[in-house]
């Protein structure tokens, strides 16, 4: 099951659930791409974090955009228990060494998100630059919004930061709504944002169509 658009000078754009076999990489790089700012103190530098990162996903909870059997964007999401990222704190230890790794697993604490229940989580949007504002973002959005309404949730659930206005904004014109922002300026200096905004949207609506 998938949606299609057509954006400028492309042919059509797929969307289908879980990671495609052998895309772990890719769905890695285009991760790291996206929110490597946010999490590089934690995971970085990328020679490491991408490996880490593509070793460690569950491959079945994204939802992935295709353009000509290439992946060009996904957007992760946790529920039931597990989401798009993983690995353990003794496989952080294992990659980055014990004095490392524990600060490292400090700084990836504050980076979790659990459901409540009846929520999905969406852990965030990666689109390669080459597609962005051709409509993959929400094409994205519409299939997690599908996935949650098949697992019986009530409403999705996401955080977006005060550095990333442009995501903010196709949130809100896909149905999400601010329920509450937490000010962090402690961690401006060390992750280089300084507020979180949690936003929801209750299953079985839909934002503005974009394609």
């Amino acid at each position: 099951m998938g949606l299609d658009a057509t954006g400028p000078g492309a042919g059509p754009v797929t969307v289908q659930r879980g990671v495609p076999a052998g895309a772990e990489r890719r769905v890695a790089e285009l991760y790291w791409d996206a929110f490597g700012r946010k999490l590089g103190p934690a995971l970085s530098p990328a020679s490491k974090a991408v490996p880490f990162i593509a070793a460690h996903l569950n491959t079945d909870r994204a939802v992935c955009a295709l353009l000509d059997g290439q992946l060009v964007g996904l957007a992760g999401y946790h529920h039931g228990g597990r989401a798009l990222t993983g690995g353990s704190a003794r496989a952080v230890l294992r990659a980055y060494g014990h004095l490392r790794g524990l600060h490292r697993l400090l700084l990836l604490a504050l980076f979790e998100r659990h459901p409540a229940p009846g929520q999905l989580v969406m852990d965030g949007i990666a689109v390669d630059p080459d597609m962005r504002g051709r409509g993959v973002g929400g094409l994205l959005i519409e299939e997690v919004a599908a996935v949650a309404a098949e697992q019986g949730c009530r409403e999705i659930r996401l955080d977006v930061i005060d550095t990333n206005p442009r995501a903010r904004a196709l949130y809100e014109r896909r149905g999400f709504t601010a329920v509450r922002t937490e000010h962090t300026p402690y961690l401006r200096g060390l992750l280089g944002f300084g507020a979180v905004t949690t936003m929801h949207r209750p299953v079985g609506t839909g934002g503005v169509r974009e394609l």
